[in-house]
């Protein structure tokens, strides 16, 4: 026959052992993981009357291809503006070609690696070029006008 000897565990001991592990736990899971996303970049097409081409069916067709020839998700919203999806993650400069029934012109989108507290980039800035074209930054869009 198997013999067990149990002996009290000292109470303080215990309550040591639990704080220890309980502070262990919130000092490591609890930390804030973050990923900071580069912001939206939207686009409104309009014509020099300032209509809107999406909403009054001259803009039918688009595309967005980056340098790599690979193509660039766009969304279209509510209002026929266009998001242009998972843009600007990276650290340096990346060249994008816009074509549409309309117009084709170039663009590029230079990004950098976000500096706070959670990772991420931003994107610094846009530039467009191309022949008949006219950008404004509006608030949260860039207009861009199709001549």
């Amino acid at each position: 026959m198997i013999n067990f000897t149990f002996n009290r565990i000292n109470p303080y001991l215990m309550k040591n052992i639990f704080l220890f592990l309980l502070m262990t736990f919130i000092f490591t899971a609890c930390s804030e993981d973050c990923y900071n996303a580069p912001q939206t970049i939207a686009f409104k097409f309009v014509n020099s009357d300032d209509e809107n081409l999406i909403t009054n069916g001259t803009l039918t067709a688009y595309s967005i291809k980056d340098e790599d020839q690979n193509g660039v998700q766009l969304t279209k919203t509510s209002d026929d503006m266009v998001i242009l999806e998972n843009v600007g993650a990276y650290n340096g400069t990346k060249n994008y070609k816009f074509q549409s029934n309309i117009k084709t012109f170039d663009f590029s989108i230079q990004s950098s690696e976000f500096k706070g507290g959670c990772d991420g980039y931003q994107i610094n800035k846009l530039t467009f070029t191309g022949i008949g074209i006219d950008v404004t930054d509006e608030k949260g869009y860039y207009k861009i006008i199709l001549k």
